[in-house]
């Protein structure tokens, strides 16, 4: 199995030590605590769970720069975004300036319970024109119309960096425990399954014919045991469906349309960055950890409105050789072939396709009709249906 991301072994950082963590929680009511934002929540979980091995802290302010400017931090390592625990500095108290370990609070939970424990090595704050030319250098805008953006913005201007120690895995593992699942689980069940060859396919949407079959073209092209299909838990942008709805439909098309052992479904709990090329590195690295020794990075992987090039998400990986994709296209059913086809090894034009946008199959979902068997299996499209007519 290929070995995780920068390291020969996986280094999780939850406290699985029931010792350790009742210790922890005990101290955690007496030293300083903030409740924090989704996006460091979310760092929190990835650290957690072995996603961001080699890391084992949020990143500093020479991190954070190095990180934007060329995506490597000043050790060496390469690393694609920002892993970062951002505040509003105003909202920080005296004493927790001044504390050596704080007890962070997850924004995401009822109660606000404690997420992890973060030791302090510095306290940093940035500049506007800094926050504007990282957002500028990761996400190829400063504009808060970006979602990903916006977040970044929102969550405040001042850095706290150190390592940490993960409690627990916030709504991730209590709202969905079937499906999400650690790095470690992971890479576990793909030793268990035999499979060494392994294809993960990232998604934030309920998966339709095209990418049913995408799937199943990288696996024949790789010659791969498996594939992983993983799908994002966390927050994602107003109108994008939710993930149970996604995983019911996701689940239904597995169990009905591929042969037993070919896939496993899981989730992953973070929120979504919208970062295009940046976070398809991002990707890949998580499921390089995961035990995958491959990513299907389609057209605008991990994009968001017009910031990106079509295939911008592919060429960064020209820049890292030493992580395996499969470069996908634009899939479509073409009527002439009379299937599922990657545009650039189909013959036929756009008026051969079956093309929907996304509006179009809301509206046919929302009304009650049926959606043509070419673009979604009737189990799937059922689902999402149900969904759209609650709305």
């Amino acid at each position: 199995m290929i070995k995780p991301y920068g390291s020969e072994i996986l280094t999780p950082l939850l406290v699985k030590d029931k010792a350790r963590r009742k210790m922890l929680l005990e101290e955690a009511e007496k030293i300083p605590s903030v409740v924090v934002s989704s996006a460091a929540a979310a760092n929190a979980v990835m650290l957690g769970g072995g996603y961001f091995n080699p890391l084992n802290a949020y990143m500093n302010l020479a991190d954070v720069l190095a990180v934007a400017e060329g995506m490597q931090m000043p050790s060496g390592l390469m690393w694609p975004t920002p892993v970062v625990n951002l505040l509003k500095g105003a909202a920080l108290s005296n004493e927790l300036k001044a504390a050596a370990k704080i007890a962070l609070r997850d924004p995401n939970v009822e109660g606000n319970p404690v997420i992890a424990i973060q030791s302090v090595d510095k306290i940093e704050q940035m500049s506007a024109e800094q926050i504007s030319t990282v957002c500028k250098q990761i996400y190829g805008t400063s504009s808060t119309e970006h979602p990903g953006v916006a977040a970044f913005v929102a969550a405040g201007d001042t850095l706290i960096s150190g390592t940490v120690e993960v409690l627990n895995f916030s709504y991730f593992s209590t709202d969905f425990p079937e499906t999400f699942r650690t790095a470690v689980e992971i890479r576990n069940e793909i030793k268990e399954r035999g499979w060494e060859t392994v294809i993960a396919f990232q998604t934030r949407n309920p998966m339709h014919r095209a990418h049913e079959e995408l799937c199943r073209m990288a696996q024949k092209e790789l010659d791969a045991d498996g594939i992983l299909v993983h799908m994002l838990l966390g927050k994602l942008k107003k109108g994008d469906i939710p993930a149970e709805v996604r995983n019911a439909s996701i689940k239904k098309m597995v169990e009905l349309y591929f042969p037993e052992n070919t896939v496993m479904v899981s989730g992953y709990g973070f929120d979504m960055l919208y970062a295009g090329p940046r976070e398809a590195v991002l990707h890949a690295i998580f499921r390089q950890n995961s035990g995958c020794s491959h990513l299907i990075v389609g057209r605008d992987h991990a994009g968001v409105g017009d910031y990106y090039g079509a295939f911008d998400a592919q060429t960064i990986f020209d820049k890292i050789p030493q992580i395996g994709i499969f470069r996908g296209d634009h899939t479509v059913w073409c009527n002439k072939c009379e299937k599922v086809m990657m545009m650039r090894d189909c013959p036929h034009g756009k008026e051969d396709y079956l093309l929907l946008s996304g509006t179009r199959v809301r509206e046919i979902l929302a009304n009650g009709e049926a959606l043509p068997p070419e673009f979604s299996r009737p189990e799937v499209a059922q689902i999402l249906a149900e969904y759209y007519q609650t709305l």
